[in-house]
């Protein structure tokens, strides 16, 4: 593992552990889209069925424990938490997120890296994770005023994935490898779609203001 690609691990776990630490110490889930989050569940289930079948290393399964474990307690934060769930901005949370789980699974199908049931999910987790933020983005949009950890959380979940890319070039220049165009091309898609918070997360720390992003 290179220093890219554990800094992009790191970050990802950052970016929860900030989101949890909104929810549990505000009692508040302003801001976060639940189906955003719903999606990471689906994606997160997707793409670690082999825990059951495949050991890689102990820092690899507690990675994929972390990440099931922490995106269903969100969830149920979001969704059963007495005091949590009336403070879900479900109004402005509209996006269509279903559409992006069936599109994706249909594309998965046509596209898969292999076709076998596992690599069809693998290949459907990677595909909704593109797209996955969408819903948060949308969100973020119709907000008034977003919360230093609302967007340290959008932000932290962005730079992970564009540490993944310069993880990606560096390995494409010093490892024998073979062409990975899913990975590669949905992980570009998906960094593109924060360039826009990006510029205005960092504006708005440069300048000490409050982040708005523009309707």
């Amino acid at each position: 593992m290179n220093i890219f690609r554990l800094a992009g691990d790191m970050t990802h776990l950052l970016s929860i552990v900030v989101l949890l630490l909104k929810i549990r110490t505000t009692k508040s889930c302003a801001g976060i889209s639940l189906k955003t989050q719903e999606l990471y569940v689906i994606v997160f289930l997707a793409r670690y069925l082999d825990l059951f079948t495949r050991y890689v290393s102990f820092y690899n399964t507690a990675m994929k424990l972390f990440f099931i474990w922490t995106s269903v307690a969100i969830v149920w934060y979001m969704r059963y938490h007495k005091v949590v769930k009336q403070t879900y901005s479900r109004e402005e949370d509209t996006f269509k997120h279903y559409v992006l789980v069936l599109l994706c699974f249909i594309l998965a199908i046509l596209i898969p890296h292999a076709f076998t049931v596992t690599e069809i999910l693998w290949t459907y987790s990677i595909y909704l994770e593109a797209v996955a933020i969408l819903p948060q983005l949308v969100l973020l949009q119709r907000s008034r005023n977003i919360d230093n950890l609302t967007g340290s959380y959008v932000f932290l979940l962005g730079a992970y994935r564009a540490l993944y890319l310069v993880n990606w070039v560096y390995r494409f220049f010093t490892e024998t490898h073979k062409t990975r165009w899913i990975p590669w091309v949905s992980g570009l898609v998906q960094t593109a779609l924060y360039a826009d918070f990006f510029y205005f997360y960092i504006k708005s720390w440069k300048n000490h203001e409050n982040l708005k992003l523009p309707s």
